[in-house]
């Protein structure tokens, strides 16, 4: 039984994290396929399949920052978990905030994981690596099947 190629979106406004965290995600490239968007309002519209996204697959999994421009991580997490055809999507935050409130909050919006980026190159590029296999590998969801979101 082979493993099924995971899509993730990574959700990130600092293009120098974006570039490491891809970077990490190369060795893993037969396993996972990764986009990118820099703002919460383009993750939203990503998700949903609206406009310049409407072709794009919805991802297995969201790695989503929680200080973004136009809309933040905190509400795109919000508005996703709300979604009754969405709330499946395991989100994990990866942020630089540690800020108890900011955690606080994540969970209460169920979020599935709330990650620290690490200062430390290192320990940063060993994070990524066990996040990539833990959630293209390890982790075992039932398929989803998505129902439409724009239902009349």
């Amino acid at each position: 039984m082979g493993t099924k190629t995971k899509h993730f979106l990574l959700v990130e406004d600092n293009n120098a994290h974006a570039k490491l965290i891809l970077l990490q995600f190369t060795d893993l490239a037969d396993t996972i396929t990764i986009d990118r968007v820099c703002d919460g309002e383009a993750a939203l519209d990503y998700i949903l399949q609206r406009g310049p996204y409407v072709d794009r697959p919805r991802p297995d999994v969201i790695l989503l920052d929680l200080n973004l421009p136009k809309i933040d991580g905190h509400e795109v997490l919000r508005q996703l978990k709300q979604d009754e055809n969405l709330r499946a999507i395991p989100v994990v935050i990866l942020t630089t905030s540690q800020a108890e409130a900011d955690t606080r909050a994540a969970y209460r919006h169920h979020v599935n994981s709330y990650l620290v980026k690490p200062i430390d190159f290192d320990r940063f590029k060993q994070m990524m690596k066990d996040l990539g296999r833990y959630w293209s590998a390890w982790n075992q969801p039932p398929e989803l099947s998505y129902a439409p979101v724009n239902q009349s």
